[in-house]
């Protein structure tokens, strides 16, 4: 009984040990607030397939993994940008203080990791680029024309 009392006993404070040396997860998390925007705003905000609301919008998102993000605005050409996530500079506290233990915490939570960029502003491009083109007449103003254009009419002043 003795012994038994002893190995609980130190299996406890080697669990309490091991849950409390995760340096960087209990610094800053395991999740990261990233900040999306666009211009012009209202852009809807779609991120790993899940819709997460219209820009501006802060997300909060796991450090562990990298995550897509996707913006779309009727009228507007689509925007996609990639979150990677790399290792974050608390791990070096690890190393120092929590040892094998606390970077094996915070590998497996994910609180080792920071995601890269912290923030995405995407500027939706022209909406007539992101048009179909419709049957009609366009008129386009240009100071030099490319040399493979070719010219189909003139404009002539009234």
């Amino acid at each position: 009984m003795k012994y038994l009392s002893r190995f609980a006993i130190a299996a406890s404070f080697g669990a309490l040990a091991f849950g409390l040396s995760g340096c960087a997860s209990i610094i800053h998390g395991t999740h990261q607030d990233v900040g999306i925007s666009s211009n012009p705003t209202g852009a809807s905000v779609t991120i790993d397939s899940v819709v997460t609301g219209t820009t501006p919008v802060i997300a909060k998102l796991t450090r562990k993994s990298n995550h897509i993000v996707q913006m779309e605005l009727p009228g507007y050409q689509p925007f996609e940008a990639t979150l990677t996530c790399g290792v974050s500079g608390w791990v070096w506290g690890n190393v120092v203080f929590g040892g094998l233990v606390g970077l094996a915490v915070d590998a497996i939570s994910g609180g080792m990791y920071k995601l890269n960029p912290d923030q995405i502003t995407a500027s939706l491009s022209n909406p007539l680029a992101a048009t179909k083109p419709a049957e009609g007449v366009y008129l386009f103003a240009v100071l030099k024309p490319e040399a493979d254009w070719e010219k189909v009419g003139q404009l002539k002043a009234l």
